[in-house]
């Protein structure tokens, strides 16, 4: 007796296990399971159109629409932003096998290996192989250069949606798979970065579609990431592809966190430009105050070099008291706006050095002034101290 349940159930096991998980690489003996076939197929042409429309055209049919390798060249000048060798214009075979060849030596020269994948494959229309290549392409050009907290590539942009994700209930995410299904994560990050466009508290786990479609209407409509995922596919698929996540993914960081950078460089020149008014502002004090100290000083010097003598004894207590009054109230609050002046141009001076700007001249050589006034007041403030010494003599 056979049991041909069992050899059956064994042949599935084995056929099973002969698809690719969503997270091999691309290996040419394996087979690509179906539902993610045709995620990719659709994520990775709207991946695409979505660079391709930059340059006015798209491509229908993945692995039909890149054969003759022109498509696939202006793809890569596009998302690169360099110019590749001139393309062959010939239509025979080894015309188009030359352009492809020509695209993928433009990937090898960025440090990616291509393992398994040929410009015959890619021009006979071998979707698998398509497939990888692109896959390539994505991980390349929008993944790898991904950094988050010294993190990198995949796990850089994994982290980037835990910490954008965080706050939110029902939001566990921890893989390109599974951790999307219900469609609440797509909507965090939309929600996190642009509140204004979801309301999260009105979302229902037990409405994933809802959410999914909710996701990609607004993303398509608001921030200008065209629909990559079917929300019906991942959905009944028990583990969806973790290459079109991950491919749809970076398009919200891309646009978000481009728009962080924008914010962060617009915070840094208003930083720039706070600091510059502020010294601005420094300066136009310093000479304010330098010019009425310089005022009060060369009125001041006159009066204490008088040596007109009084004949009058009352005129000569008023001479006495007089000088009492400059010595004690005069006196003392234009000392004390010295020294500040002299604490101001030093902090100005400190501030123009860390910021790498010129030094502060102040007009006129006010500092200069200030100084060589202030000498002259101490000399005639001597003078004068001698010169009333003498009349509280003589009032003795």
């Amino acid at each position: 007796y056979i049991d041909y349940s069992l050899r059956i159930e064994a042949h599935q096991r084995q056929q099973e296990h002969q698809y690719m998980s969503p997270e091999d690489e691309w290996d040419r003996d394996l087979l690509l399971d179906p539902a993610w076939e045709k995620q990719q197929r659709k994520t990775f042409t709207a991946w695409c159109n979505s660079h391709l429309r930059k340059a006015g055209t798209q491509i229908e049919n993945i692995e039909d629409d890149f054969r003759n390798g022109l498509k696939l060249m202006l793809l890569l000048e596009v998302i690169s932003g360099e110019r590749l060798p001139k393309p062959d214009k010939g239509k025979m075979r080894f015309h188009k096998i030359a352009n492809v060849n020509k695209a993928l030596d433009f990937i090898c020269s960025k440090g990616v290996k291509l393992v398994s994948i040929g410009a015959e494959e890619i021009v006979d229309g071998n979707t698998k192989m398509t497939l990888g290549m692109i896959w390539t392409i994505i991980l390349r050009f929008a993944i790898q250069d991904i950094s988050v907290e010294e993190t990198s590539a995949k796990e850089g942009l994994l982290l980037w949606c835990q910490r954008k994700t965080a706050p939110y209930r029902n939001v566990n995410v921890q893989n390109f798979h599974i951790s999307w299904k219900d469609g609440l994560a797509l909507c965090a990050l939309i929600h996190r970065h642009r509140p204004d466009l979801i309301d999260y508290s009105k979302l229902r786990k037990d409405d994933p579609i809802g959410n999914l479609n909710t996701a990609f209407e607004v993303a398509e409509k608001y921030l200008d990431i065209p629909k990559m995922l079917d929300a019906e596919d991942i959905v009944n698929t028990p583990k969806p592809d973790e290459k079109a996540i991950m491919t749809y993914v970076s398009c919200f960081y891309h646009a978000f966190a481009g728009a962080e950078q924008a914010e962060t460089a617009a915070n840094r020149i208003c930083k720039v430009l706070a600091v510059n008014q502020e010294n601005e502002k420094l300066m136009e004090e310093y000479e304010k105050l330098a010019s009425e100290l310089l005022e009060w000083i060369r009125k001041t010097i006159p009066w204490l070099e008088n040596r007109m003598a009084e004949q009058q004894m009352k005129a000569m207590q008023q001479k006495l008291e007089d000088f009492r009054d400059y010595r004690r109230i005069h006196k003392p609050p234009r000392v004390q706006e010295k020294c500040q002046l002299e604490i101001n141009f030093n902090t100005l001076q400190t501030k123009l050095r860390l910021s790498n700007r010129p030094a502060f001249m102040p007009s006129e050589g006010k500092m200069v002034s200030v100084g060589d006034a202030f000498e002259s007041d101490l000399a005639a403030h001597q003078d004068r101290v001698e010169q009333i010494a003498a009349i509280a003599q003589e009032l003795k």
